[in-house]
């Protein structure tokens, strides 16, 4: 094996991937499975998180489903005890299931609306974080990956809740990167940006014809462009591997430049 390979290599690791069914999760389930890694995928959609670990077992990887709601504590302290057990060890977290919410103004969301939001996208970060550093620790180290957005850096005058939930996990990779750093637990944020997703075609599927409206997106980033999934799916490979193994408490912006402004 070369250096290279040697770097990105995953082989003996294994990784929790929630949201792991499609979209961004999909794809890193695939792309870490493809570097070696046994993945757990772990989402409310069975049907296709199955099918991704078809997938990837049909590619010559590892994986195995479970069906998890994040939110629930009893549930993923199970889960990830499971994956624990089945595969012999825990490695890799990556916190990617969430949920964008209503679009309405923050005057006009109501509190279980908000409530909604933060206990996917934050509260279910935090528990799986919870239950996957212990197991890390009897690992010898790991890597957590909290999936933000572009918008957990800067604004913007939409779903207040997802922004608000984005910046959250921002700033909890960032305190965890600092409690666990002597116990060989890096943790890092990345930001995507505009990624054709199902849950993104879904949301902007009310504004009007699909490719009419990511065009009109497209032009509003310097590489006018909408990423796909396993753009973010590559960013995060990095930031598990070796190859990011001085990296903690840091913000993987993969947007397209839109920030850059």
């Amino acid at each position: 094996m070369n250096q290279v390979a040697r770097l990105f290599s995953l082989n003996g690791k294994v990784a929790v991937v929630t949201g792991g069914a499609r979209g961004i999760g999909g794809a890193t389930a695939q792309l870490l499975a493809n570097a070696g890694a046994k993945v757990a995928v772990v989402d409310l959609l069975e049907a296709e998180g199955r099918k991704t670990v078809d997938e990837i077992e049909a590619a010559g990887g590892a994986a195995a489903f479970w069906k998890l709601d994040v939110s629930d504590e009893a549930a993923v302290k199970r889960v990830l005890a499971e994956v624990e057990s089945r595969f012999g060890r825990l490695d890799i977290l990556i916190n990617n299931a969430g949920i964008d919410g209503d679009n309405v103004p923050t005057d006009k969301l109501s509190l279980e609306q908000w409530e909604r939001v933060m206990r996917i996208n934050v509260t279910g970060t935090f528990l799986c974080t919870k239950y996957a550093v212990p197991a890390m620790e009897r690992a010898g180290g790991g890597a957590i990956v909290n999936v933000s957005s572009m918008y957990g850096l800067v604004g913007g005058p939409d779903v207040p809740a997802y922004h608000a939930s984005k910046g959250a996990v921002r700033l909890m990779a960032k305190t965890d990167a600092q409690l666990y750093a002597t116990k060989n637990i890096r943790a890092n944020s990345i930001h995507p940006g505009f990624i054709r997703t199902p849950m993104m075609e879904e949301a902007l599927s009310k504004l009007g014809p699909l490719e009419q409206v990511f065009a009109g997106m497209a032009q509003l980033n310097p590489m006018q462009r909408v990423g796909v999934p396993e753009d973010i799916a590559a960013g995060i490979l990095y930031l598990v591997s070796d190859a990011g193994r001085y990296v903690t408490g840091a913000e993987l912006v993969i947007d397209g430049g839109y920030t850059s402004r």
